[in-house]
């Protein structure tokens, strides 16, 4: 889809503000015309990875736009991966198959060390290392991310690493995980939030050596997975920052991670909106376009709107990320703006196309599944606005 200068013919005032990135926008909606419907639906048959897909992309650099020239990247900000991942979605393919890859970038090249920059960061910008798994929810905390159990204790040149991490995407298909441990219990620590520490865990190196791996059945297919340590050995030199100061760390890659996935969602919108306005305007019912009868043309009105408002939104965060500025709360209502904006033009989709939506040639219902999976993760809807009410508005903590 080029854009949606079409949902208004010629009038200018209704062209996307800032189609910023143009050349990068064009070579991925070229790249995702090899992958139509036919390709994802056979996925979701079969239960395999997208490796074709995601192959094409690191060939055309796409997914190495966030690491910097030094180390084979193209050393672009936050808002040019946002800009792929957006695209890949408005275009009906997938990038939950491959952007663990650009969240996960920030915390490394900031936070890592120079050895590990050089030892990691050249092949995962070759393709030859793939880093797409992101180890932080458990099952019994969820949420909760400073009361996670998994521990990890130093012994010599090693931490020993024991627990058990749930929803680990792609960890079948990645070669380098991102793991949150616990490296001080928390009764001994003055606030909760420390006392946490990022491990660069290499797969390879570890299956079978204390790491189990169990895939999950889910309604949209993600390759996630649980993941099981037992007394799993990483060498200390791949502590990613300061011991103790994880929880800071990773706060980089969930704000990087939100704004990213937002990205997604816009994509997602602006693929619903396009589907169900040519859908309204060429389908025709008792003599007469259903495009025409407010019932259908409204909530499509509507979708563009939030999907407009939502799209200023990311593009504050991305900016506020790049600039080094604070953006928890940018982050977290881009996520929730553009979660609803897609899951509402996902809403208008399937009523503008009525029982045609849950037909699987169609494609909605696949893209509709993913849409709703949006309000939960990688955060759920109720957090965001917990966040807003306490750490926002000033109100008492509910949580």
């Amino acid at each position: 889809m080029d854009d949606l200068d079409h949902l208004a013919g010629d009038d200018l005032a209704m062209v996307p503000v800032g189609q910023d990135f143009p050349e990068i926008r064009e070579a991925v909606r070229a790249i995702c015309r090899n992958y139509p419907g036919a390709y994802w639906r056979n996925l979701e048959d079969t239960g395999e990875y997208a490796k074709d897909f995601v192959a094409e992309l690191t060939r055309a650099g796409f997914l190495s736009a966030l690491i910097p020239e030094e180390f084979g990247g193209s050393g672009l900000p936050l808002r040019a991966g946002g800009v792929i991942l957006e695209e890949i979605h408005a275009s009906g393919c997938s990038g939950a198959t491959c952007h663990a890859q650009m969240y996960m970038m920030a915390m490394l090249v900031r936070y890592g060390t120079d050895e590990q920059k050089a030892r990691y960061l050249p092949g995962i910008a070759s393709g030859e290392l793939r880093y797409q798994s992101f180890g932080v929810t458990e099952p019994t905390t969820g949420s909760d991310t400073t009361q996670l159990k998994t521990r990890a204790v130093r012994d010599g040149d090693d931490y020993v690493v024991n627990g058990q991490k749930i929803w680990t995407s792609r960890a079948l298909h990645s070669d380098l995980m991102t793991l949150l441990v616990r490296t001080t219990p928390v009764d001994q620590v003055k606030k909760r939030t420390e006392g946490l520490s990022v491990l660069l865990v290499d797969i390879r190196e570890s299956l079978g050596k204390g790491m189990t791996i169990r895939p999950i059945e889910t309604m949209v297919k993600h390759q996630t997975n649980e993941v099981f340590y037992e007394n799993l050995r990483v060498p200390v030199k791949n502590l990613i920052g300061k011991e103790g100061s994880g929880f800071r760390h990773i706060l980089e890659g969930m704000n990087s991670e939100r704004i990213l996935v937002s990205h997604e969602s816009l994509g997602d919108a602006r693929w619903f909106i396009e589907k169900a306005t040519a859908y309204a305007k060429e389908r025709v019912v008792f003599g007469r376009p259903i495009g025409q009868n407010q019932g259908i043309q409204f909530p499509i009105a509507r979708a563009y709107a939030e999907w407009r408002a939502a799209d200023l939104m990311v593009r504050t965060a991305s900016a506020k990320f790049q600039a080094g500025l604070p953006c928890g709360e940018e982050a977290n209502l881009s996520r929730m703006l553009s979660s609803e904006a897609a899951w509402n033009a996902g809403e208008a989709c399937m009523q503008t196309h009525g029982g045609f939506a849950v037909a699987r040639e169609y494609d909605i219902e696949r893209k509709w599944r993913a849409a709703r999976v949006q309000r939960i993760a990688p955060i759920s809807t109720n957090l965001i606005l917990a966040y807003i009410g306490h750490g926002v508005l000033g109100m008492p903590k509910s949580y």
